[in-house]
C-alpha cells in the first residue's frame, strides 16, 4: 500500500450534484400558512384585494376565487402540495412555508437594508433664509447661504466615499434653497462629474416655492441633473398669496405659475410635485385651483399632486392656524384626489403600490442619511433643525470628516421595532419598522403609527383604481373563467 499523499480528493472523480437554489424551506415544505405580513380587504363590488408588507405584491380577486382564496389563506393553513390557486398565492407570497421564520427573515433584509455602507444621502441647506414669509412656517431664516468652507467639505466628504458607493442622493433644501443658488451653482456639477467618473447611481432633488426657478434658473439645474421638483400652491391667486406671501409682503402666485408654465414647454424629463396644503380656510377654494392645474398640465406625467393638510410645525403663528383634525383631514384629501383624478390629473401619496420593505422608514432614521446646515451643523429631521439640541448630531469638518455624536445618532436609527412589542407583531412592519417618524419617539415617546395604515380599506381601494389599467391578468388553473389581477 502506497504512503504517499493523495494529491486529489477521490470526491473529484465523481462531483456532486449541486443543491438546488432558492428557498430550502419552501423546497422541503409539505404545509402552507398565511403570511403574517398579508393584509386585505373587499370593496363594494365584492373583489378581495390582497397586499404582502414585505414583498409590496398586490393581489386582486373576484367571483368564485374569493371563497377559494379565504378558504385557503386560514390561520391554520393546509397541508400538501400547492397547486391552482394555491401555487399562484404561494408565488406571490401570500403562502409561505409553515416552518419559514418570518420575523427572522425580515430582521435579516431590515439589517441588509438600514446599516448599508454603499449608499449616502445628503440634504443640504443652501440657504437658511427664504424671500417667502408662509403663515405655517416653523423656520427661523437666521442664517443666509451655505458658506465655502462648508461646501469643501461637503466636496471630499463625497470624494472619500465614492469608491465604495454605489448610490448617491442630494436634497437641496433651506430656507429657500434657491436663495442660495452660489452654493448649488458650485456643488451640484462638482457631485455630478463625481459620480459619473465613479458609475455612482446619483439623483438630485429640491424643495422650492419655485419662485426663483425661472427658465435659465430651470436649465442649469437640469443639466446638472438636479431634476426632481416639490413646489407649493396653496390655491389660485389671493388664496395663494395669503398663506404664501413674500418676504416684503408681495403676492407670489403668478410667478410660481408662470415658472411652471415655462417648465411644462420644457422637452427635457423632470418631475415636479405640486404640494397642496389645506386648511379650514383655503379648502372651499382648491377646486378652482385644480381646475388650473387641469387646465394648464393635466396630459403631461411630469406633474403630479400631493395634499397635505396644514400643521402646527413650531412657528410663530401656531395658535393663529386653523388646521383640520385628523379625520376632516382624510376626508378632504379623499375628495381632493378624487376630483384631480377625474380632471385627468395624477396625485400621489395614496394607495399602496409602492410601499414595501423599508419604504414607509421616514429619512431621520436612515445612518446614511445627513442633513447639513449652512453653517456645517450635522442634523437629522428638517423639521427639528437646530431649534432642537437632540436633532444637532455633529459637525462637518473642513476635511470632509463627519464628526458625530454616536449617542445621538444612535437614538435616531435604532431599530424601533426591536424594542417594541406591538410594532413586533403588526403586520405593516416591514414597510416602516416603526420608524416613519422618529421625531414623534423623541418627543412624546409614542409609537407613531402611520396613517396609511389607519386607512387602510381606502388605501387599498385606492390603489385597485389607480393600478387597474395596467393590471396583469393571471388566468389561473383553478376558475380560470375569472382571472386573478396582480397588481
Amino acid at each position: 500500500m502506497s504512503n504517499a499523499v493523495m494529491l486529489q480528493s477521490p470526491f473529484a472523480a465523481a462531483p456532486a450534484p449541486l443543491p438546488a437554489v432558492g428557498d430550502e424551506v419552501a423546497l422541503r415544505a409539505t404545509g402552507w400558512v398565511p403570511s403574517r405580513f398579508n393584509a386585505r380587504t373587499t370593496d363594494e363590488q365584492g373583489r378581495l384585494i390582497m397586499w404582502n408588507t414585505y414583498n409590496g405584491a398586490i393581489s386582486v380577486f373576484t367571483g368564485k376565487q374569493v371563497p377559494v382564496v379565504e378558504s385557503l389563506l386560514q390561520r391554520d393553513g393546509f397541508d400538501g402540495e400547492p397547486t391552482g390557486l394555491a401555487g399562484y398565492l404561494k408565488e406571490r407570497g401570500f403562502l409561505v412555508a409553515r416552518e419559514a421564520d418570518e420575523v427572522r427573515r425580515f430582521q435579516l433584509a431590515f439589517g441588509q437594508q438600514h446599516y448599508r455602507t454603499d449608499t449616502l444621502e445628503l440634504i443640504l441647506l443652501a440657504s437658511e433664509d427664504c424671500n417667502f414669509r408662509c403663515v405655517y412656517c416653523y423656520e427661523d431664516f437666521s442664517r443666509g447661504t451655505m458658506v465655502p468652507i462648508v461646501r469643501e467639505g461637503i466636496k471630499k466628504l463625497i470624494l472619500s466615499r465614492a469608491q465604495a458607493l454605489k448610490s448617491l442622493r442630494i436634497s437641496w433644501f433651506g430656507g429657500e434653497p434657491l436663495y442660495g443658488f452660489e452654493a448649488i451653482e458650485d456643488l451640484a456639477p462638482f457631485v455630478q462629474q463625481v459620480a459619473l467618473e465613479h458609475g455612482i447611481a446619483y439623483g438630485s432633488t429640491m424643495t422650492t416655492n419655485g419662485y426663483l426657478l425661472d427658465p435659465e434658473t430651470a436649465g442649469k439645474l437640469l443639466s446638472w441633473n438636479v431634476n426632481d421638483f416639490q413646489i407649493t400652491l396653496d390655491g389660485v391667486g389671493e388664496h395663494h398669496d395669503t398663506k404664501r406671501v413674500g418676504r416684503d409682503g408681495s403676492g407670489t402666485y403668478e410667478t410660481i405659475l408662470a415658472n411652471l408654465r415655462a417648465m411644462h414647454r420644457r422637452t427635457e424629463d423632470f418631475h415636479i410635485r405640486i404640494r397642496i396644503n389645506f386648511d379650514h380656510k383655503n379648502t372651499p377654494h382648491l377646486e378652482e385651483l385644480l381646475g388650473v392645474l387641469q387646465a394648464e398640465f393635466a396630459g403631461d406625467p411630469r406633474f403630479n399632486l400631493a395634499f397635505h393638510a396644514v400643521g402646527k410645525w413650531g412657528g410663530e403663528n401656531d395658535a393663529d392656524l386653523e388646521t383640520c383634525g385628523v379625520s376632516v383631514a382624510q376626508q378632504v384629501k379623499r375628495v381632493l384626489s378624487e376630483s384631480a383624478v377625474d380632471k385627468g390629473l395624477t396625485v400621489l401619496g395614496s394607495g399602496f403600490k409602492q410601499l414595501r420593505l423599508g419604504k414607509g422608514i421616514c429619512y431621520a432614521a436612515r445612518p446614511f442619511n445627513f442633513l447639513i446646515g449652512a453653517d456645517g451643523k450635522v442634523m437629522k429631521c428638517t423639521v427639528a433643525l437646530d431649534k432642537e439640541e437632540f436633532n444637532i448630531v455633529g459637525q462637518i469638518m473642513p476635511d470632509g470628516d463627519l464628526l458625530l455624536d454616536e449617542d445621538k445618532m444612535a437614538r435616531w436609527t435604532e431599530p424601533a421595532f426591536e424594542n417594541d412589542s406591538t410594532c413586533r407583531k403588526c403586520y405593516y412592519v416591514p414597510v416602516c419598522s416603526g420608524m416613519s417618524c422618529p421625531l414623534v419617539r423623541i418627543e412624546t415617546g409614542r409609537r407613531p403609527c402611520p396613517s396609511d395604515k389607519r386607512n387602510l380599506h381606502a388605501n387599498l381601494v385606492a390603489t385597485l383604481e389607480q393600478s387597474a389599467a395596467g393590471a396583469r391578468r393571471v388566468p389561473l388553473p383553478v376558475l380560470a373563467a375569472a382571472p386573478a389581477g396582480a397588481l
